[in-house]
């Protein structure tokens, strides 16, 4: 059996398809308060995604005190749960086929994210991800918010010796590598070109992990 680690924003979940939205209703409310005075910084935050949210609000709002960070990262998520509720999100294509694909196959499918808690359960519960998926797990239950860490926590737990990460950004690769896990770039909304070149593999759509997977065996190591 082979355990498949997946990301969330930018993976699994086309997170573009909300995020400008909850990010100008937050830069809105910032500026009804007279604490922003320019336009929505959507390709900063495009720029920074896949970073822990501490580092984005302080990259965002980079003159503001962290309670002001805090609100804004609050109303932002309690937006984009909002917009995922509603369902103004999607998943990317196939992920459902492959999901199936890979649970028919016998092997063990989780999900690791820098995304919130309430953030993932939201999507989780909408997609009935849980039809599939052995476990979430969030940033928020890493202290070092460490991707790395986080994805070590999992293999820890479920005794994984053979798998792989998948994911758009450095971060998934890098928490791949050091874990000893085979990391899959995915050439999707956010991803950058320099980053995918540290991967084992890149793809372009979901899909192709079906072949992708029955090539790899227990004694390929990152």
């Amino acid at each position: 059996m082979k355990s498949f680690i997946f990301d969330m924003d930018g993976t699994l979940f086309q997170t573009d398809r909300i995020l400008e939205i909850a990010l100008d209703d937050t830069f809105d409310r910032l500026r009804t308060l007279n604490l922003w005075d320019s336009g929505t910084p959507l390709e900063k935050y495009r720029e920074i995604m896949g970073v822990p949210l501490p580092e984005v609000w302080k990259k965002l709002l980079p003159e503001h005190s962290l309670e002001t960070r805090e609100e804004a990262n609050d109303y932002f998520h309690e937006r984009l749960i909002q917009n995922i509720e509603s369902g103004k999100g999607a998943l990317y294509p196939n992920v459902e086929e492959i999901f199936m694909h890979l649970k028919n196959q016998g092997h063990a499918i989780y999900i690791a994210s820098n995304g919130l808690t309430a953030y993932l359960a939201a999507i989780v519960a909408f997609y009935g991800l849980d039809r599939w998926v052995t476990e979430t797990f969030s940033i928020q239950q890493i202290s070092s918010l460490d991707k790395g860490r986080l994805v070590e926590t999992i293999v820890r737990k479920y005794d994984i010796t053979n798998g792989a990460v998948i994911g758009d950004r450095l971060s998934d690769i890098n928490a791949a590598k050091m874990n000893k896990l085979i990391a899959i770039g995915c050439r999707f909304d956010f991803a950058q070109e320099d980053e995918l070149a540290q991967a084992d593999f890149v793809i372009e759509d979901l899909s192709e992990l079906i072949l992708l997977s029955s090539k790899l065996n227990g004694n390929y190591v990152s």
